[in-house]
C-alpha cells in the first residue's frame, strides 16, 4: 500500500539547515528540495548548524515528535567524528534513540552513512586517517541502527557525483546548490522504497545561488579554511598521533574502533 506524506521533518546540523545553498534570505537545501516533492506537506525543520547526535536527541527530536512526521531525514554524526570526546558507544545510544523514537510514531525514516571526508578536504595525512577511522566507527554505529530499524539510509560515498567538485560549496563542508539537490533526490528514493507515494521527482537543475569563482575558493582557503583546519587539528592531534603510532609499530592502520558487537544493548 502506498503511503501519502502529509508531514516530514528533517533533523541534524549545518548541511540539514541548508547552509552552502543560498538564496534570497537564507538558505534553502536539502529539507525544502525534499519537501517540494510532496505537494501541500506538512514541513518541520528543527535542525541548527554544530548539532551532535546527542543534541538531536536532547533538542530536536521533541520538536519533531510533535510535527506526528509521516516521514523523517535525518543528517548528522560529521560533528561528532571531528570532536576529542568522540564516544561510539554513547553515539550509538542517541542514534538508536532518535530513529526508534521516529519510527514509533509511524514515521518513515531515511539517515546516511558517510562518505570519505579527506577525499574532498585535503588535510595532512594524519588527520585524514584519523578523521576516516572516526567515520568507520560512525558508519559502523549507523548501520547497526538502520538494521535494527529497518529505516533507510543513503550511503554518501557511493551517492552519483559524491566527490565531484560541483557538488560541494567553495567550503568544501557542505553541499552546494546542486549537492543539496543530489541529496534531496537520494532521500526521495529512499522514502519511495519504503512505499512512500512521492508525486514529483526531485529536480537537479540548479535555479539559484550565488556564482562561485577561483577568488571565492581562494577567500575562503585563508580566512576560514586554514583557521578551521588548525582547531580541528588541536582537537584531533592526540588520536591522530596514536595512529602514527600504531602504524609505525606494525598496528592497525585502520584505527582503535570498537567491533559492531560493541553497539548493541544487551538482549
Amino acid at each position: 500500500m502506498v503511503k501519502a506524506v502529509r508531514s516530514l521533518v528533517v533533523l541534524g546540523d549545518s548541511t540539514a539547515v541548508g547552509i552552502g545553498d543560498p538564496v534570497r534570505g537564507g538558505w534553502r537545501g536539502v529539507g525544502p528540495l525534499l519537501a517540494a516533492a510532496f505537494p501541500g506537506v506538512r514541513y518541520a525543520n528543527p535542525s541548527f548548524p554544530g548539532a551532535r547526535v546527542a543534541s538531536v536527541r536532547s533538542e530536536q527530536l521533541p520538536a519533531a515528535l510533535r510535527a506526528a512526521p509521516d516521514a523523517a531525514v535525518l543528517l548528522v554524526g560529521m560533528n561528532d567524528t571531528l570532536r576529542a570526546d568522540f564516544d561510539a558507544v554513547r553515539l550509538h545510544e542517541d542514534l538508536d534513540a532518535v530513529v526508534g523514537g521516529l519510527v514509533a510514531v509511524g514515521a518513515s525514516v531515511v539517515t546516511v552513512r558517510f562518505h570519505d571526508h579527506g577525499r574532498v578536504f585535503r588535510m595532512p595525512g594524519a588527520l585524514r586517517r584519523a578523521l576516516s577511522a572516526r567515520i568507520a566507527e560512525l558508519n559502523e554505529v549507523v548501520d547497526t541502527v538502520v538494521r535494527r530499524h529497518g529505516v533507510g539510509c543513503v550511503d554518501l560515498d557511493l551517492m552519483d557525483g559524491a566527490y565531484a567538485l560541483e557538488t560541494w560549496a567553495v567550503d568544501r563542508l557542505h553541499p552546494s546548490e546542486l549537492g543539496h539537490r543530489r541529496l534531496a533526490r537520494a532521500f526521495a528514493q529512499r522514502l519511495a522504497e519504503q512505499g512512500c507515494a512521492v508525486p514529483h521527482p526531485v529536480s537537479l537543475e540548479c535555479t539559484g545561488g550565488l556564482r562561485v569563482t577561483p577568488l571565492h575558493h581562494l577567500a575562503w582557503l585563508v580566512f576560514k579554511g586554514v583557521p578551521w583546519l588548525c582547531r580541528r587539528g588541536r582537537e584531533f592531534l592526540p588520536h591522530a598521533a596514536v595512529l602514527v603510532y600504531r602504524s609505525w609499530a606494525g598496528g592497525a592502520a585502520a584505527g582503535d574502533h570498537r567491533p559492531v558487537q560493541a553497539y548493541r544493548r544487551p538482549s
